[in-house]
């Protein structure tokens, strides 16, 4: 089989050069349960650039083929899911694998299988090790590097003080990354008493946050902002709970929420909600990757929907696609490192300047804010921030 194994896609869509060689890379993600959502748009991202590579014949006349093996977000399936996909299946590379937990789980098996294990849909810093980790590199901004911006831009723009802020976490290895960044920027700002600081949280997989809303009722001081780490079915319900409980924060989410998935979870809530990404608005004007992304969706599915999830995915792999361009020998798991070790500095009209080397392991540290206006999340100016905590601003 030469196509890329699209989930709910039809067979016109599996275009690939004829021959029999072929390109074979991994995928151990959520694709039931949940965070599905997250896992189905990360592929379809991949999937679409897998698309387009095949169709301009493939790399070096290599078709390209994912196999995507659901863990439900849970890190005792994934285990299995890298064993098959490194040692049953030999692909290439693992890429776009969705949540911190699962990440922690599966990245001792490609570090000792000394297979790449690329642009995870997770900002841990678990992942971003100060001595970069050869088997390991990442596309995103980190967590730290996102709840750096949110804090920054609440104090310094929003004119909120550390104790102003709240935090709803998930309840593991994502929720406790995500909350360190954010710790670290109070503390730059001048946080003293960390135990002034309102934190609730939730455990994964579930929707059990009756008692993290319980908690802020009964917290010293009603907070003006709350920082979440979470999932995007269990943040909605929180948010609708707070609003029913006339807890009417602004509501701050890290890129991994899920901006579509949060949006259509939300409904139509008059809550003020923001989340960082990692990526440029899909529906960002002049930026030539954008457009590709929109084009190949479209020819792999016209009824998807363009989401930041999606075209995560797509840049990941378009990044990957020109690494394997760039080798004169047939691609093998270490000279695939090598291959985006040797990129240095490139640019993949996104808007920003990307960098990968021996020493980089991350390609991009840009965040972009957004806002959710009219039910759908849309891109805003730091500068925007004082207006949408004092409610001066429509949404």
């Amino acid at each position: 089989m030469l196509c890329a194994l699209l989930v709910g896609a039809p067979a016109a869509h599996c275009e690939a050069p004829s021959g029999t060689q072929e390109i074979v890379l991994g995928m151990s993600t959520v694709l039931s349960g949940a965070a599905s959502d997250l896992g189905r748009r990360m592929k379809t991202g991949v999937d679409a650039a897998i698309a387009r590579a095949n169709r301009s014949g493939g790399v070096h006349g290599r078709a390209i083929r994912l196999v995507a093996l659901d863990d439900g977000y849970e890190p005792v399936r994934t285990v299995p899911n890298m064993r098959q996909l490194i040692e049953r299946e030999n692909v290439l590379a693992v890429i776009g694998n969705v949540g911190t937990p699962t990440a922690i789980a599966a990245t001792p098996i490609a570090v000792a299988e000394h297979t790449l294990f690329f642009a995870a849909y997770s900002g841990s810093d678990g992942l971003r090790p100060q001595r970069p980790e050869r088997y390991v590199i990442n596309y995103r901004a980190s967590y730290s590097e996102e709840a750096t911006a949110m804090i920054d831009a609440l104090i310094d723009r929003g004119g909120l003080a550390p104790e102003d802020i709240a935090f709803f976490i998930q309840d593991d290895g994502y929720g406790d990354s995500g909350f360190r960044g954010v710790m670290a920027a109070l503390r730059r700002h001048g946080l003293r008493d960390e135990s002034s600081v309102v934190r609730v949280s939730y455990k994964r997989n579930t929707l059990d946050v009756e008692d993290a809303v319980a908690s802020l009722l009964i917290a010293p001081h009603t907070p003006r902002a709350i920082a979440m780490v979470g999932a995007y079915a269990p943040c909605a319900k929180f948010i609708r709970l707070c609003r029913d409980a006339g807890i009417d924060p602004l509501f701050l989410n890290l890129s991994f929420v899920g901006s579509s998935s949060l949006a259509a979870a939300l409904g139509k809530t008059q809550a003020r909600v923001m989340i960082t990404q990692v990526v440029p608005h899909p529906d960002a004007r002049g930026l030539p990757l954008i457009a590709d992304f929109r084009e190949d969706l479209n020819r792999l599915d016209r009824g998807a929907e363009p989401t930041v999830t999606s075209l995560e995915g797509y840049v990941s792999m378009r990044i990957l696609t020109r690494a394997l361009e760039s080798m004169k020998e047939p691609p093998t798991r270490e000279g695939i490192i090598d291959a985006l070790n040797a990129m240095g500095s490139f640019d993949m009209g996104i808007g920003e300047s990307l960098r990968l080397s021996p020493q980089e392991h991350q390609a991009c540290h840009r965040v972009w804010p957004t806002v959710m206006r009219g039910g759908t999340f849309v891109p805003i100016d730091w500068s925007e921030l004082r207006s949408i905590i004092d409610k001066e601003s429509p949404l």
